[in-house]
C-alpha cells in the first residue's frame, strides 16, 4: 500500500473556528486522541503566540507522543531582521518539537499588498527561514500559504517560492489552497506540475471548503502525486471549514488502498472524530460521511427491503470498518419485518408473525397517530416495546412535581424553579432546582433526586431540545413533540414526549432519557 501522511490541524486551524476555545486539558486530550488513532503530524499552534500554547508545548516536551509527530507552526521571518533575531521564530525552536511548519507568501498580491514587501525581499525571508531552521536539526514543512490562486495569477512566481524553500532544505512543500475556492481539476494540473518539478521532496495538500470540494480537492492532490494531506479529523476551519480528514482517509484507504493511519485503527475513527466533537462542544452534523450518525441510516421502504437482504445493495461499505453503525429508523409505515429487525436487536427472541409483533405494530401506529415519532427517538421506542411487553423493571416513580417560572426577572437571575420527590422501593427523595426555564428546572431537580440512588446520572447531561408545534390551527392549544438527546459523555441517545402541555411533554421525554440509560446501565452491568 502507498503511504499517505496524515496531518492533523484540529489544535491549530481547527481552533480558528468560530465557538472552538480549547483550555490546556482539551489540547492534551484531542492531542492524544489523534495520536492513538495514527495520524501521522499532530500540528499544535504557535508556542510564542499565549502561555496556554507555551504551556502545551512544555507539557508534551515532558510527555510526548507515541508514534504522531508534533509540530509547531510560525511564520517566515519578519522582514528587515534575521531569523535569529525573531522572536517568532525563536518560540519555535524553544518548543522543541521534531518539526516546524512554516507559512509563507506564494501570491504576489499577497507578498506587495498585504506584506508590503517587494517579491525579492519575500523570497529571501523564505530562504532565510527554512535554512535557519534546517541549521537547527528541524524537519521543515514549507506551507505556501495562497499557492493555487498564486500560481494561476503569476505561476512563475509561486514556483519560486517552492524552489527557494527546496534549495533551503524544506522536507514538505504544502500547496494551500487558502481561500477554498479552487476546483478538482485545478488542484490536479498544478499538483501534478509541482509533483514533476520537485521530484525529490515530499509534496502536501492544504485545502479548504469554501466551495464545498475540500475533500475532493485532498483526493485530487493525492492522485497528482501529493503523499502528504493536512486538514482537521472533524473538518472544523477557518469560515467553511478544513478539508475533512476522516473522509478523506476512510477514502484513500479503503477505496484506493493507500494506507494512512494502520490498518487496526481504522475502526476507531467514528469514535475518534465524536471524541474530539464532544471535546470541542461541536455538534456534528449527523450527514457527515462515513462517521456521521445518518451515515448508514436506512428509512425508505425499498433501501430498508435492499439492506436486509444484502447490505452491499445501499451501502458503499460495511459500518463497522470505521467504527459505525448501520441504523433503521421507525416509523408507522414500516413493515413488519423491519419492526421485528430493530426489535431484535434488543430482543432477539421476538418472532415475525407473533402475538408480540402484533402488539408492537398496533401500538407503534397508536402513538404516531397521537404524534409521536419514534424515527429520530429510538430509546423511546426501545422502552415503549419493553414495556408493553412487560420486559421493563421499574426503576423509580415520580411521586409529585412542582414547576414554578418568573415572568420579570433582574439580570442573571433564574428563570424557574422545580421541586420533585421520587421513590425508589419504599424510599422516597425530594430535590428542589433552580433553571434557566421550567424544563432545565426540572432536569435539574430530577437528577438532584435521582442521584441519591443512582449515582451514575450524575454523568448524564442533556445536549439537545426541541419542540415541534404539531398543528398550528389549534394556536396554543396545540400538541407539541419535544425531542432530547442526552449524553453520559461516550453514548448519546434520544427520547420523545408529546402533549398539549409543553412541560409535560418535555417532562416525559426527561423521564425516558433517565429510564433508558438506566435499564442500559443495569443491561451492561449482567
Amino acid at each position: 500500500m502507498k503511504n499517505i501522511q496524515i496531518y492533523d490541524s484540529t489544535l491549530r486551524d481547527g481552533a480558528q473556528s468560530e465557538g472552538i476555545s480549547y483550555s490546556l486539558q482539551d489540547k492534551i486530550h484531542i492531542a492524544n486522541a489523534l495520536d492513538s488513532l495514527g495520524v501521522a503530524y499532530v500540528e499544535a499552534g504557535n508556542p510564542g503566540s499565549n502561555p496556554k500554547d507555551i504551556a502545551f508545548f512544555q507539557y508534551l516536551k515532558e510527555h510526548p507522543l507515541k508514534q504522531a509527530k508534533l509540530v509547531a507552526f510560525g511564520s517566515t521571518r519578519k522582514k528587515g531582521i534575521l531569523p535569529a533575531e525573531d522572536a517568532n521564530i525563536v518560540s519555535l525552536l524553544q518548543a522543541d518539537t521534531p518539526c516546524v511548519a512554516i507559512f509563507g507568501k506564494a501570491w504576489d498580491l499577497h507578498v506587495t499588498e498585504v506584506l508590503k514587501a517587494t517579491l525579492e525581499e519575500n523570497l529571501a525571508m523564505i530562504a532565510d527561514t527554512v535554512a535557519f531552521l534546517k541549521a537547527n536539526d528541524k524537519e521543515v514543512v514549507f506551507d505556501a500559504e495562497h499557492f493555487f490562486d498564486g500560481y494561476k495569477a503569476n505561476a512563475t512566481y509561486a514556483m519560486k517560492t517552492l524552489e527557494v524553500a527546496t534549495e533551503a532544505g524544506a522536507d514538505v512543500l504544502c500547496l494551500c489552497d487558502t481561500n477554498g475556492g479552487c476546483f478538482p481539476e485545478e488542484i490536479k494540473t498544478i499538483t501534478e506540475m509541482v509533483v514533476a518539478k520537485f521530484p525529490n521532496v515530499i509534496v502536501g495538500i492544504h485545502t479548504h471548503d469554501d466551495g464545498g470540494m475540500a475533500v475532493a480537492n485532498s483526493i485530487m492532490a493525492v492522485e497528482a502525486g501529493a503523499t502528504q494531506v493536512q486538514g482537521t479529523l472533524a473538518g472544523f476551519g477557518e469560515r467553511c471549514g478544513n478539508a475533512n480528514l476522516s473522509a478523506v482517509l476512510a477514502n484513500l484507504q479503503m477505496k484506493r488502498q493507500m494506507q494512512c493511519i494502520p490498518c487496526d485503527k481504522l475502526e476507531n475513527l467514528t469514535a475518534t472524530v465524536r471524541q474530539i466533537a464532544e471535546i470541542s462542544n461541536i455538534k456534528l452534523n449527523r450527514s457527515m460521511p462515513y462517521i456521521g450518525k445518518n451515515a448508514f441510516t436506512h428509512k425508505a421502504g425499498m433501501h430498508v427491503d435492499g439492506i436486509l437482504k444484502s447490505a452491499g445493495s445501499f451501502e458503499h461499505i460495511q459500518p463497522e470498518a470505521v467504527g459505525n453503525t448501520r441504523k433503521i429508523v421507525m416509523s408507522e409505515a414500516a413493515g413488519r419485518s423491519l419492526i421485528v429487525e430493530k426489535v431484535r436487536k434488543f430482543l432477539p427472541e421476538l418472532q415475525k408473525y407473533s402475538q408480540e409483533a402484533t402488539l408492537i405494530l398496533e401500538q407503534l401506529k397508536e402513538l404516531e397517530y397521537q404524534g409521536y415519532v419514534f424515527e429520530g427517538a429510538e430509546s423511546s421506542f426501545e422502552l415503549m416495546v419493553m414495556k408493553l411487553l412487560g420486559k421493563y423493571e421499574p426503576y423509580f416513580s415520580l411521586e409529585k412535581m412542582n414547576v414554578f417560572s418568573e415572568q420579570t426577572l433582574s439580570a442573571g437571575h433564574k428563570a424557574a424553579s422545580a421541586i420533585v420527590k421520587v421513590s425508589v422501593g419504599e424510599k422516597s427523595e425530594m430535590a428542589a432546582a433552580e433553571g434557566d426555564g421550567p424544563v432545565n428546572a426540572i432536569d435539574k431537580a430530577l437528577r438532584n433526586a435521582l442521584g441519591a440512588f443512582y449515582p451514575q446520572i450524575a454523568q448524564m447531561r442533556l445536549i439537545d431540545y426541541k419542540v415541534r408545534v404539531l398543528d398550528s390551527s389549534d394556536a396554543t392549544g396545540a400538541k407539541v413533540r419535544v425531542l432530547i438527546e442526552s449524553t453520559n459523555g461516550t453514548e448519546y441517545w434520544t427520547t420523545v414526549g408529546v402533549s398539549n402541555d409543553i412541560i409535560k411533554a418535555s417532562c416525559r421525554a426527561l423521564l425516558d432519557s433517565i429510564e433508558y440509560r438506566l435499564m442500559k446501565d443495569k443491561k451492561e452491568s449482567t
